[in-house]
């Protein structure tokens, strides 16, 4: 069984199948996918099949992205969670929301939460976290989760800025809070 995670305004929750169009409309959103690999919007199909990998991803592996949605609402207001990558072996966490959502600081609070859960969760000596350099909003909610870059590395055909929280800084600044 996929966990929900509950922040203060947020529900991290499974995917549903009929999540795909409303993932679709935000990621067909101007400027959603702007800093991504391949900022071409997917077709509703992809959605779909992305959508059934994040549940696979679930059975296998224990882990895998949440449909983030506000609790005063019944809306997706995107995605968020760890990912095994298995170019590298490393997890990263991710997120994305649609373009309404930015700004109010679900992002830092989504990732927080996967963050976590995930170290909580699993042995893991560390979780990355990828970003465009040009992405100064995304690089920020990244520095508010404590990560530290570790300079520009290439993934997924580009360079991204990689950084890095290890347990036992996560450990540290949780009980710091």
């Amino acid at each position: 069984m996929i966990p929900r995670v509950n922040t203060a305004r947020l529900c991290l929750r499974p995917f549903r199948p009929e999540d795909a169009a409303p993932l679709y409309q935000i990621l067909v959103q101007p400027g959603v996918l702007q800093y991504f690999p391949d900022p071409m919007p997917p077709s509703l199909e992809r959605v779909e099949r992305f959508i059934g990998k994040q549940l696979t991803q679930w059975q296998e592996r224990g882990y895998a992205w949440w449909a983030v949605q506000p609790l005063q609402t019944d809306r997706l207001a995107g995605w968020c969670g760890p990912q095994f990558l298995p170019e590298t072996g490393e997890t990263e966490v991710g997120y994305l929301l649609g373009r309404e959502w930015w700004g109010q600081g679900y992002a830092t609070e989504a990732a927080q939460a996967s963050l976590n859960f995930t170290f909580q969760q699993f042995p893991l000596d560390q979780i990355i976290a990828l970003v465009h350099p040009d992405n100064k909003a995304s690089i920020r909610v990244i520095e508010k989760l404590g990560m530290k870059s570790t300079g520009l590395t290439p993934y997924f055909g580009v360079e991204l800025e990689r950084f890095v929280l290890t347990w036992l800084a996560w450990q540290k600044q949780t009980k710091e809070k």
